[in-house]
C-alpha cells in the first residue's frame, strides 16, 4: 500500500508542513516520498510510496502529466492497466510512456477520457487526488468497493485530505474535535460507518464516489456515485442464465482472472491462509497460476477453540505452498493491544485486528505484498448461504434460487467489477 495526503489553504501551503503530514504515514510507503505545490502556492500534495510495479524513479509521485495540466497522487493498484495502455495507444497512437507503472497509466487515462469515464474503465483498488490546473479543481476518488481509505473535510479555513486521520492531525491548524454523533454510531455498530469519521467536519469518501473541490477548498461538491452496487445486487437476484455447472465454470474463470491480475508485481508476493473458504480459494487460484510454491502465512493459537492453523497447514500441504506458521501465546497477543491506538485512528471493535496485525508482521519478513480472502463473505452473500448449499446439495428445496443468488449473482457482480 501507499499513502496520500494534501491540503488547500487560501493563506498558502508549505512544503515542510505537507512533508511532515506525509511522514505520519511513512509505514504505508517506506520506499519513496514526494511533495508538490501548485503554481499559486496554495495547494500541497504529498505521497508515500510502497514500490510494487516499476521500482524505478519513473513511478515517483506526485506525478505530473506531460502536458503539465494534471498532477496525481495515488494509492492502490490498477489491475487492468496494461489493457488500458493498449486502449489509449489505439485511440491516440502517440503515447510516449516514461515507465511501466500503473500510476502513469491512470494519469494518462484521466487526462485522455476525463475523470468520470476513466473511473468507469478502471479495474482496481485505489484512492487518488487529481489536480486540474486549467480548471483549478481538485478531484478525490475512491475505488468501487472501498478497499483503499480516503478521509477529507474542512478544518477551519483549510481543506484537508489523506489516507489516514493521523496525517490530517499533523497539520498545525488541526482541531480534532470528536463528533459525538459518530461516537454514538460506533457504540451501535462497533465501527464508525461511512461517511462519518470520529472527528467533526471530516468524512470518509464513500466507495465508488468522487468529489470535486474548488475555490481554494471552500467549495466541496456532494459525493458523486460512478458505480452503484445496489443496482448490481438487485439485478443479480433475477434468475441467472445457465445451469449450475455452467455458472460454476464461469465463476472459476472469473476468479482465476481476478486473482491472476492481482499477482502482477515486481516484488515478492504471498498470501494469508487461515484454512477457511475464502483464503483457501485465493491460495489455490494463486498456486494454480504460479510456477513455484506460493508463500503462505498463518497465525496459530495454542487454545484449540481459537486455532485454525491446523486447517491452514492441511490446505498448504495439499496445495504444495511454501508455508510459514507462527503460534502466538496469550501474552504475545496481549502485547499488541497497546499499539492498536497508533495503528487505528478511530475506534474499531473487531478482535480480528490482533491476528491480522500478527500475520502481517510475519508475512512482511518474507514478502512485500500478500493477498487475502477478505471480502469473500460480502460478495458471496455470507458464509451461511454457502454452507446451506454444501449441506443440502442440489436436491434441496430452493437450491436453484440459492445457487443463482450466490454463484450467478457473484458472477454478475464480478463481471461488473471487471
Amino acid at each position: 500500500m501507499c499513502g496520500i495526503v494534501g491540503y488547500w489553504s487560501k493563506t498558502g501551503a508549505d512544503a515542510s508542513v505537507v512533508a511532515r503530514m506525509a511522514t505520519k504515514i511513512q509505514h504505508r510507503g517506506p520506499d519513496d516520498a514526494g511533495v508538490w505545490l501548485n503554481g499559486e502556492g496554495d495547494l500541497a500534495l504529498a505521497h508515500r510510496r510502497l514500490s510494487i510495479i516499476d521500482l524505478t524513479p519513473a513511478g515517483h509521485q506526485p506525478m505530473i502529466s506531460p502536458c503539465g495540466r494534471f498532477t496525481l497522487t495515488y494509492n492502490g493498484e490498477i489491475y487492468n492497466h496494461q489493457d488500458l495502455r493498449t486502449e489509449l495507444e489505439d485511440e491516440d497512437g502517440h503515447f510516449d510512456w516514461r515507465g511501466h507503472s500503473d500510476t502513469e497509466t491512470l494519469l494518462a487515462a484521466l487526462r485522455h477520457w476525463g475523470v468520470e469515464e476513466a473511473l468507469q474503465r478502471v479495474n482496481g483498488m485505489f484512492a487518488f487526488a487529481l489536480w486540474d490546473n486549467a480548471e483549478r479543481s481538485l478531484f478525490l476518488a475512491r475505488d468501487r468497493m472501498g478497499e483503499k481509505p480516503l478521509y477529507y473535510g474542512r478544518n477551519g479555513d483549510v481543506f484537508l485530505f489523506g489516507s489516514e486521520l493521523k496525517s490530517l492531525a499533523a497539520h498545525p491548524g488541526w482541531a480534532g474535535i470528536v463528533d459525538r454523533d459518530a461516537l454514538t454510531l460506533y457504540m451501535r455498530h462497533n465501527t464508525v460507518p461511512t461517511p462519518w469519521s470520529i472527528y467533526k467536519g471530516i468524512n470518509k469518501l464513500p466507495p465508488a464516489h468522487y468529489v470535486i473541490i474548488r475555490k481554494g477548498g471552500a467549495s466541496v461538491s456532494e459525493p458523486q456515485c460512478y458505480w452503484d452496487l445496489a443496482k448490481i445486487a438487485t439485478n443479480s437476484r433475477a434468475e441467472s442464465e445457465g445451469t449450475p455447472e455452467e455458472l460454476t465454470d464461469e465463476l472459476n474463470n472469473l476468479l482465476l482472472d481476478a486473482v491472476g491480475r492481482r499477482m502482477a508485481a515486481d516484488v515478492p508476493l504471498g498470501a494469508f491462509l487461515s484454512g477457511g473458504f475464502d483464503s483457501t480459494t485465493v491460495a489455490a487460484l494463486m498456486q494454480a497460476q504460479s510456477a513455484r510454491p506460493v508463500k503462505t502465512f498463518t497465525i496459530g493459537f495454542h487454545e484449540k477453540g481459537y486455532n485454525e492453523a491446523v486447517y491452514a497447514k492441511a490446505v498448504a500441504k495439499h496445495l504444495g505452498t511454501d508455508h510459514t506458521e507462527l503460534y502466538v501465546t496469550p501474552e504475545e497477543a496481549m502485547a499488541v493491544i497497546p499499539r492498536l491506538p497508533t495503528l487505528w485512528d478511530e475506534p474499531f471493535s473487531d478482535s480480528s485486528q490482533i491476528p491480522t496485525l500478527l500475520v502481517s508482521q510475519l508475512a512482511r519478513q518474507h514478502v512485500t505484498v500478500s493477498l487475502s480472502g477478505d471480502g469473500g463473505d460480502e460478495l458471496f452473500c455470507g458464509i451461511a448461504a454457502i454452507l446451506r448449499v454444501i449441506r443440502f446439495g442440489k436436491n434441496c428445496v430452493g437450491y436453484q434460487r440459492l445457487y443463482g443468488i450466490c454463484w450467478g449473482g457473484y458472477c454478475r457482480r464480478l463481471r461488473a467489477r471487471h
